[in-house]
């Protein structure tokens, strides 16, 4: 003890902070168990299919950009995933747009041209009047799982032209989804144990080209999951 406090007396100030904080904060990181899907940097880990929208990063952010004459493009995990709790921020330009996440998705290799479609369970983000956010669609496939005339108070929950906080739980055959804290969409579903998760820029007509989606804090859990009550 007497050799810890010597050590802490020689440290400046700013050091004795980072000592006594930087390992209670990576204490509970390893504890939550989660891992950065985004390193800030660079898109290692992700590749574009589908459509031709550009994916940059600015300033630590995904941007992806709506552009017209392509259908819809996507930045997917190279990685599969089966359960899973995955968090993000995202937020949309307008409110004529559109996007998504995947979840637990596939590609046809084929189709667009040797681009590939994407196909699988997405939460919707939906900034139109139709207020469906957090709703959930099958992509390429089903249609519509949970549209949210099924939870209409939910649809309140999407805030225009704001980063909104998305967890999206996929464990079992459930998918649950919440926006800004809010539960918005369950559902349980036996196709696709397992897949990638996609970020969507949405296809659109000429007037929306050039618009903005952006996501940030993408972070997944994959062990020890602990599902969160749904109410």
């Amino acid at each position: 003890m007497k050799h810890m406090k010597s050590f802490v007396k020689s440290l400046p100030a700013y050091g004795l902070a980072l000592a006594l904080v930087w390992p209670v904060a990576v204490s509970a990181q390893k504890e939550k168990g989660w891992k950065e899907l985004f390193d800030g940097k660079t898109l290692q880990g992700w590749k574009a299919v589908g459509g031709k929208a550009p994916y940059t990063i600015e300033e630590g952010v995904i941007v992806g950009r709506m552009t017209k004459g392509t259908p819809n493009s996507f930045l997917i995990t190279e990685q599969e995933y089966g359960d899973f709790i995955l968090e993000l921020d995202i937020k949309l330009e307008g409110d004529q747009t559109n996007s998504g996440v995947q979840t637990r998705s596939h590609l046809d290799p084929n189709a667009n041209g040797g681009r590939g479609r994407v196909y699988g369970r997405q939460v919707e983000f939906d900034p139109t009047p139709r207020a469906w956010t957090g709703g959930i669609y099958d992509e390429a496939r089903r249609g519509w799982l949970y549209p949210l005339d099924l939870n209409e108070k939910s649809r309140s929950a999407y805030k225009a032209e704001e980063f909104n906080h998305v967890r999206i739980e996929a464990i079992g055959d459930e998918l649950k989804t919440w926006i800004n804290g809010i539960a918005v969409a369950h559902v349980i579903d036996t196709i696709d144990s397992k897949g990638f998760i996609g970020l969507q820029v949405h296809s659109v007509p000429d007037a929306l080209d050039g618009k903005k989606v952006y996501f940030k804090n993408i972070k997944i859990q994959t062990e020890n999951l602990k599902p969160k009550d749904f109410s």
